[in-house]
């Protein structure tokens, strides 16, 4: 099998004065100034650890992201606590970064411990393959990180301004295609990681470096993310076109690998993705990567740090609004994008080939992996994993890992693959499941299947309304809404946020819905299932409750008027948003423009 080749790149220090931004021009951003300042991301925190208290102070909260801890607090209590003249209760989301959803019975096992301890007893699947962990307190972070790392995981990388948890499909199919996307996935991880000692010294106890040694920090010096590494986060997906099922066109950088049989001919690289925005302000929005360039196999790795170079030296570093590469790409255009990258790698590459047509598989249920073994897919509601009334998910995946020879496999659904089962051992998967009160992907609807949701309140601070929690009251009514429309089986990609920050890539299915204010949404439609193409924003303000009766309407003529085997989001598509928000009666503030 072709190795990933890491040739030569330019670092930061070698790109040309005339390539390089005018960045004394514009005024540097509090961020970049932390960023500059913090020792290769030591900043303060070990002081701050061993000093106590709940929170972190100076510019720690920003550097923390990198290590893969966000300081917050609890939404829930914050307006009682005020109202008593007390301080928000700090606490700590922290994330598990692993390439491609891969990790051993043992390291879940290991999680799971660590969730009964430190985070309240649940752990959490992350739209991006990852766990995360929320509610830690300050003085458990220490313990926490360590027995991650302890179980050979890391949090590294998995926030910050740096390459992200690199996804790619997880079905553990024992095919050339299956393993090439998840062993890629890993070694550009390890690859794209920072080289800084700082994570290691904090978390794990590992030699010092001495503040006042300028030549130790000196020598780690980061060859491609510098001193102030990347403007804003990036994040790298893999996929073929066949199955799209971490949505590739979504990431700054997409990696679309393209097979003849069981022979890897290459990739077509798609750069430009990136779902954040904010209302209202139209300088912001989502998009989806375009292909620039082919590669091949060999040239993966370089023609990866090419592309995050260009980012790192020209991507905005005075609005972190305006820093994510979709930007870059719109203002300098793919052929300025595509030459920035060739001067990097020192050599030209070739143009995208074509694509077949995007799809997505459904990998819930039973399927064979092609070696003996079995794999099932477990919808798991929100990625939420706890013991809740009759539903006892933690007790019940704990014991299959426990008692049956297979592992688990996070999915960008937020979902499980529960794999390597033996044929003998399908009964007692199942068995111990169902004893748990665990739905089986077989009694859940396609709705409620492929529903996503980010956490938002109480754990994330820029949550404008609930996501998760109200996933039921929104679920619930539009499933039923479909039936009395004879689509209750029909295949849908509903996406839930709570802020107009795309988590759970609500712009990209085939209805978004978007926390706006308190108890209201806004709608967006006319995206398609297969990950190729934006919804549109249909309605501006929708109460929570009323979701269901503004969407009956469409559904009605979708069941009236589509073409066969037409989906939901091509149907709005061709018909027009603007068309079908006709059909639903008028109230003040729905409709959107």
């Amino acid at each position: 099998m072709t190795e990933l080749v890491d040739e030569p790149v330019l670092s930061p220090a070698e790109v040309s004065a005339e390539n390089s931004p005018p960045r004394g021009l514009k005024p540097q951003t509090k961020v970049e100034a932390v960023k500059a300042a913090s020792r290769h991301l030591r900043g303060s925190i070990a002081a701050g650890l061993a000093e106590g208290g709940d929170r972190f102070g100076g510019g720690d909260p920003q550097l923390l992201k990198f290590h893969g801890i966000y300081e917050g607090y609890d939404r829930d209590s914050a307006t009682a606590l005020k109202q008593r003249g007390e301080q928000k209760r700090a606490e700590f989301m922290a994330r598990v970064k692993l390439p491609a959803g891969q990790l051993s019975a043992e390291q879940y096992l290991a999680l799971d411990a660590l969730g009964q301890r430190y985070g309240g007893d649940q752990l959490r699947i992350t739209t991006r393959q990852g766990i995360q962990f929320h509610g830690v307190i300050k003085r458990d972070l220490k313990a926490t990180i360590a027995e991650i790392n302890a179980a050979l995981m890391t949090t590294f990388g998995a926030c910050g301004d740096v390459v992200r948890n690199v996804t790619a499909s997880p079905a553990p199919i024992a095919d050339a295609v299956h393993r090439r996307l998840q062993r890629d996935a890993i070694l550009l991880s390890e690859a794209l990681t920072p080289r800084t000692r700082g994570y290691h010294e904090i978390w794990i106890d590992d030699e010092r470096v001495d503040e006042a040694d300028a030549q130790a920090i000196r020598d780690e010096a980061d060859p491609l993310y510098g001193e102030t590494y990347l403007p804003r986060k990036f994040k790298i997906g893999l996929a073929v076109p066949e199955d799209n099922w971490v949505d590739v066109l979504t990431n700054d950088l997409g990696i679309i690998a393209l097979f003849e049989g069981d022979h890897l001919i290459g990739y077509n690289l798609a750069v430009g993705g990136g779902l954040g925005m904010t209302h209202n302000k139209p300088a912001t929005y989502p998009r989806l990567a375009t292909p620039v360039a082919f590669v091949e196999p060999d040239q993966l790795l370089a023609a990866v740090k090419a592309v995050i170079g260009v980012q790192r030296d020209h991507g905005d570093r005075a609005n972190r609004k305006h820093a994510r590469l979709k930007y870059l790409v719109d203002e300098r255009g793919l052929a300025w994008i595509k030459a920035a990258v060739e001067r990097h790698l020192g050599h030209p590459v070739a143009p995208p080939r074509p694509m077949p047509k995007f799809a997505v598989r459904d990998h819930m249920g039973w399927h064979e992996q092609g070696d003996g073994n079995w794999y099932y897919g477990l919808p798991i509601p929100s990625g939420r994993i706890i013991d809740n009334g009759e539903i006892e998910l933690t007790t019940a995946l704990r014991q299959v890992f426990q008692t049956i020879p297979c592992r688990p496999i996070l999915t960008p659904t937020q979902d499980m693959l529960i794999a390597d089962i033996a044929p003998a051992d399908r009964a007692r998967v199942i068995d111990l499941l169902k004893l748990h009160g665990v739905t089986p992907a077989e009694a859940q609807s396609p709705v409620e299947r492929w529903a996503l949701a980010c956490p938002a309140l109480p754990t994330c601070g820029l949550a404008l309304t609930e996501a998760e929690r109200a996933r039921g009251e929104i679920i619930g009514p539009i499933e039923a809404a479909l039936r009395r429309h004879g689509l209750g089986e029909e295949r849908l990609a509903i996406r839930i946020t709570g802020c107009p920050n795309g988590c759970a890539r609500p712009y990209a299915g085939d209805i978004g819905i978007v926390g706006r204010m308190p108890g209201y949404y806004a709608i967006f439609l006319g995206g398609d299932f297969e990950g190729t193409r934006l919804n549109t924003k249909a309605f501006e303000r929708v109460a929570l409750t009323d979701i269901s009766a503004v969407l009956e309407p469409i559904f009605g003529r979708f069941a009236a008027e589509r073409l066969v085997g037409e989906g939901f989001g091509d149907f709005c598509h061709r018909i027009g948003v603007a068309e079908l928000t006709g059909s639903v009666p008028a109230q003040s503030d729905r409709k959107s423009g």
